[in-house]
């Protein structure tokens, strides 16, 4: 009996072994079946990546040969870029930022200078200065333009003369429908991209409707906005045949402005036609990075896309070329790539027009640049603050976060007919949501976050948004989680206030790894590689660090110089590369090893000051930042930078272009050598900020009107390094808005805050009285909006405000205006009828501040005040 207990005890002894060794067996197959399935995912991943690249770089190089096969014979001209200045900087009492050192300037140290992007960048042959596709009726939510190499001629030499032919056969470039119009059947790259089903419109959606989905624009039978729209304001003028003069009223008050003697009878019925040319916007100078967030992502084409203003821009960094999506009415907000890197969604904040400029979302394919849906009029409440396509079912949901006080999040099935479907919408939190992204391998599952928070969201079978809150340690709770990121598992990373990185692991709430202290400040940016690794960018310290796939230190490093500013965000690029937008709204590009060059320069503050040189093809800019840039429009780039110290308001050239000088906020005026980037004269006139600033025609004198509603008259001495006041010009009750000189530089018209014309003799000082002595006077320039020259470029019911800026282009053909609605309109010059057609532009979100034609009148620059941005208009 003993012994057959003993062998059960020993039989069952050996049964649990058995069973250990089973369990042992079982566990060891589960662990590496999971580590499986988890390197066939991201294989999977790797390979539907580099199809999509296949696919969207045949897309590309389709639309490439239609350009090509659709070109027209055309002559060429060969011309010499201009340079840039090069000179000794010692000696200059403010600090100096030299941009953009090109292969043939003079080297500078990297430490006070700015990288230039095309000095790295091989030449390309041929005539460059073509642009394709424009802000017209013809495409007007699309548009692209080339860039020229860089000539290896350090002289300066004027732009050739402008031929209109020159640009056609660019058109086919961009071709594509208008956000307003239906896909035409007899366009040539249409057909060809019906004809490879992998990637037309047709391919990417269940529905070939889709694609013809109307804009915004057109819900409400409105113009479209952008396109090229013929307008004329209807305001209550009077004409007296006796005396040939025009009595205008803006706000009830009237404006009596008498036209030349040889001057033909007008008659206030007739309407005046618009001009024959046209504006086609060629390039977008800026980035939106002070703000905004997850706004740069690298396409399989090359180009990086980004936005500034109302305008999504696509941009080649190595051909030096840029397309453009112009279908918003106001500042776009945010962007989301689709899975298939093919279809781009962009969010806008609402605009002046209660209908038509709704806060919406607008999904666009991004190789024609054609609209395929607008979502959320009427459902957003204030602007999009964050999108994301859905990653694991390919795409097929966008989520989008209003920046309203709830900040509601909504899921649309974005394909559906017309405006989309929302399957879900829901309260997303009390606290401010600054990024939301849908997992990239868990069907339905979301992540946001923002101030105090981060939240894991399920979309179940029902279309019903739960919500589990991140766990956070009490004393590890930040004030703001910043950012987020996805590593290889499926675990999310996210990067905080307090400067830490945390692990959640894949499908919870807590907190599976904390990296602590790895940037001063926030983290603004994290980003996981292909190869595994991921990088963190930080906000404050500027500080790029490199992980590895544990998110284990790799003790590589980089740092941002700080006049570009923090890291706003980190986009992958080919091979090492990597994009990095700053908080200084510029974008670089390079890696870890060898550092970073910028590819994107812009302004960080409100832009005043524009002022084309009167003999070469440059512009400088003055901002807010206290920033004064030199541009050359030829290769669209910085010549050079520097921080003047003062709040730029607005900026001149002298006559004969030796000088810049430079109004500031507070009272001052500097003037700079060109050359040298010395200051050669500064004064004071007042404390309240320098509105306009002329030299006269002759360069004798320079007048400074003021916002403290004087007009100052100094003499220019000494090739313009010496200045002597004569006086000041008193007769205005309201600051002074604009100034011109007349051809002889002996008399002055300017107009001020409260809509008044009035004329000065410049070298006493004193006002002409008799306005009819003056309607003979032939004028230099003609920036003053309030002349008879002018009457048709204001609108019904205008605000004297309304309009910012006018000028007139150096042929006497075309006049053109900025307006606080952000539009730039170009009339036929004179605009004498007060019914007179024009040509409206959009792009500006923004007051539009200043427009400027360059010396041979084929460029147009305006500037957008508060949207950070300059853009160059080619005249057609």
């Amino acid at each position: 009996m003993m012994r057959l207990e003993a062998s059960e005890k020993q039989h069952r002894y050996h049964n649990l072994l058995d069973d250990d060794h089973a369990n042992e067996m079982l566990e060891s197959e589960g662990a590496g079946l999971a580590a499986r399935v988890a390197e066939l995912e991201v294989r999977c991943s790797r390979q539907a990546e580099e199809l999509l690249c296949l696919r969207s770089t045949l897309a590309d190089a389709l639309r490439r040969l239609n350009v090509l096969e659709g070109r027209t014979p055309a002559t060429t001209t060969s011309t010499q870029r201009n340079g840039a200045y090069s000179g000794s900087t010692g000696g200059t009492p403010t600090r100096e930022l030299r941009i953009r050192q090109s292969a043939y300037r003079e080297p500078a140290k990297r430490s006070s200078s700015y990288g230039s992007s095309a000095s790295s960048l091989p030449q390309r042959r041929g005539p460059q200065h073509q642009s394709t596709g424009s802000l017209q009726s013809d495409s007007p939510a699309s548009s692209s333009s080339l860039s020229p190499a860089p000539s290896p001629s350090p002289r300066a030499t004027p732009a050739p003369h402008h031929v209109p032919q020159v640009s056609q056969p660019y058109r086919s470039r961009n071709s594509s429908t208008s956000s307003n119009q239906s896909p035409s059947p007899g366009v040539s790259l249409t057909k060809r991209w019906n004809s490879t089903g992998d990637f037309n419109t047709q391919g990417l959606l269940p529905n070939a409707r889709f694609t013809t989905t109307k804009s915004l624009l057109n819900l409400y039978s409105k113009p479209s906005q952008n396109g090229s729209i013929l307008k004329h304001g209807t305001h209550t003028c009077q004409y007296n045949e006796d005396d040939g003069s025009m009595r205008m009223y803006i706000r009830g008050r009237p404006v009596v402005m008498y036209g030349p003697s040889d001057h033909d009878t007008l008659d206030p019925a007739k309407v005046a036609p618009p001009p024959q040319s046209k504006l086609k916007l060629e390039w977008v100078y800026g980035y939106r990075g002070k703000d905004c967030r997850s706004n740069l992502y690298l396409l399989p084409t090359g180009e990086i896309v980004y936005f500034v203003a109302a305008v999504v821009v696509l941009f080649n960094v190595d051909e030096q070329c840029q397309r453009h999506y112009t279908g918003h009415t106001d500042d776009v907000k945010c962007i989301a790539i689709h899975p298939n890197k093919l279809i781009i969604a962009s969010g806008q904040c609402a605009g002046h027009d209660r209908l038509d400029a709704r806060p919406h979302i607008r999904v666009w394919n991004s190789v024609s640049l054609a609209t395929l849906a607008v979502l959320g009029s009427g459902h957003i409440e204030r602007a999009v603050a964050c999108l994301t396509f859905s990653r694991a079912d390919g795409g097929s949901l966008l989520a989008a976060v209003d920046e309203g006080p709830d900040h509601t999040i909504s899921v649309w099935e974005w394909q559906r007919p017309d405006k989309g479907h929302c399957v879900a919408e829901t309260k997303c939190s009390v606290d401010t949501v600054v990024a939301a992204e849908f997992h990239p391998l868990d069907r339905n599952q979301i992540v946001t976050c923002g101030k105090g928070h981060i939240a894991f969201w399920t979309l179940d079978a029902s279309n019903v948004l739960y919500k589990r809150m991140g766990i956070f340690e009490t004393r590890d709770k930040p004030k703001y989680v910043t950012c987020l990121g996805f590593n290889h598992n499926g675990d999310v990373i996210s990067g905080d206030s307090n400067g830490n990185l945390i692990v959640w692991g894949r499908g919870t709430n807590t907190i599976q790894k904390m990296v602590r202290g790895v940037h001063s400040g926030s983290v603004f940016s994290v980003c996981s590689l292909k190869e595994g690794a991921v990088v963190s960018g930080g906000g404050k310290d500027g500080r790029l660090v490199l992980f590895d796939a544990d998110l284990q230190p790799t003790a590589t490093e980089n740092v941002i110089e700080g006049h570009y500013g923090g890291v706003r965000v980190i986009a992958e690029g080919r091979g090492s590369q990597l994009f990095i937008g700053t908080t200084k709204n510029c974008i670089l590009h390079g890696d870890m090893e060898l550092g970073f060059l910028p590819a994107v320069l812009g302004h960080v503050d409100e832009v005043w000051g524009l002022a084309a040189h009167p003999t070469l093809p440059q512009f400088v800019s003055g901002c807010w930042d206290s920033l004064l840039q030199l541009w050359d429009p030829l290769s669209h780039s910085t010549v050079w930078s520097k921080d003047i110290g003062e709040r730029a308001q607005s900026c001149a050239w002298s006559s004969d272009g030796s000088v810049i000088a430079v109004g500031c906020v507070s009272g001052k005026w500097l003037v700079f050598d060109p050359v040298s980037r010395e200051m050669v004269a500064h004064h004071v006139d007042g404390v309240e900020p320098i509105q306009t600033i002329q030299y006269s025609p002759d360069n004798k004198y320079v007048a400074i009107g003021s916002r403290d509603n004087f007009i100052y008259i100094y003499q220019v001495d000494d090739n313009c390094s010496r200045y002597s006041r004569l006086g000041k010009c008193l007769g205005h009750s309201s600051f002074i808005t604009h100034l011109d000189w007349s051809e002889d530089s002996q008399y002055i018209r300017s107009n001020s805050g409260d809509y008044e014309l009035l004329y000065w003799n410049a070298t006493t000082c004193r006002q002409i009285t008799s306005p009819t002595s003056m309607r003979d006077v032939v004028w230099a320039s003609n920036s003053c909006p309030i002349t008879f020259q002018t009457i048709g470029v204001w609108p019904e019911n205008a605000d004297g405000t309304d309009i910012n800026t006018c000028t007139r282009s150096h042929d006497n053909r075309l006049a053109a205006t900025g307006d606080d609605f952000g539009k730039v309109k170009l009339f036929a010059y004179p605009v004498t009828q007060p019914k007179s057609l024009c040509h409206q532009y959009g792009g500006h979100s923004s007051h539009v501040t200043c427009v400027r034609f360059l010396l041979d009148d084929s460029r147009l620059v305006s500037a957008g005040g508060l949207d950070t941005s300059l853009m160059q208009w080619v005249v057609e």
